[in-house]
């Protein structure tokens, strides 16, 4: 079976040796318009990224699940499906770490009285859970809203190399 290889815009990711890795920091930047069917897309490339990065299975599936919850969430509630404006997605890892930064242009909203998804009132919804998730599986998380710039999420995802 063949490495993995994304290609974008002319750049090609290849699988490195992990013994490279712990001197590699590497960036990639996403933009998408406001629509779901860019999602199969970015997770494509969020799992060529956990691969390129070396990230195990457990960690790699945590931040693929992330990146498609928050974009999602970008695309729905904040960009609310308008096609005139992007999600931009900032990958960035090292041998230690794999950080996220997912911005949408949206109006934000008031996260810190988000409903319980634990509650009993709240859990045959068919949604809601997905920032429940994302916080309970990363190691640092941040919601920022930036005056006429939209919502800022940012997570990190600890790696230990085995």
């Amino acid at each position: 079976m063949p490495s993995p290889v994304l290609l974008v815009r002319g750049f090609q990711f290849v699988e490195l040796h992990p013994r490279f890795m712990s001197s590699i920091e590497s960036t990639v930047e996403v933009r998408i318009r406001s629509s779901l069917d860019y999602t199969d897309l970015v997770e494509n490339i969020t799992n060529n990224l956990t691969f390129l990065a070396g990230c195990d299975s457990d960690p790699a599936y945590f931040i693929e699940m992330a990146v498609r919850e928050i974009v999602i969430n970008a695309i729905r509630h904040g960009n609310q499906y308008d096609l005139d404006k992007q999600v931009r997605i900032s990958f960035r890892f090292d041998a230690d770490k794999f950080e996220v930064q997912i911005q949408d242009e949206g109006k934000g909203f008031d996260f810190e009285h988000l409903p319980d998804p634990c509650d009993p009132s709240n859990l045959l919804k068919s949604s809601g859970r997905g920032i429940f998730l994302v916080r309970s599986f990363m190691d640092d998380f941040s919601l920022t809203y930036v005056p006429n710039q939209g919502t800022l999420v940012k997570f990190v995802k600890k790696l230990s190399r085995s």
